[in-house]
């Protein structure tokens, strides 16, 4: 089942791994302009998040996760940790 959420309404949004790790914010969400579809969230990563610290890119503030790792939003957005560290 397809989880529909206004893209305003996701900003700032804690994101969750399915472990219970806190990897971050959203900052903005990547769109493929073709299609239309998402493929990716960019994230400001908690710092005391072993997970974000090892996908931060030397120099980059932020981090990105693929939008196929998102399994669920409500009040957190709930993220696949195994789709992020293959």
């Amino acid at each position: 089942m397809v989880k529909y959420a206004v893209a305003k309404q996701l900003a700032g949004k804690r994101i969750i791994t399915t472990d219970g790790e806190e990897l971050g914010r959203v900052v903005d969400l990547y769109l493929n302009e073709v299609s239309g579809k998402l493929e990716s969230v960019l994230v400001e990563p908690n710092p005391d998040s072993s997970l974000a610290l090892r996908m931060k890119k030397e120099g980059a503030g932020m981090v990105t996760i693929p939008y196929s790792s998102v399994l669920d939003v409500k009040d957190v957005m709930v993220v696949d940790r195994r789709q992020m560290t293959e």
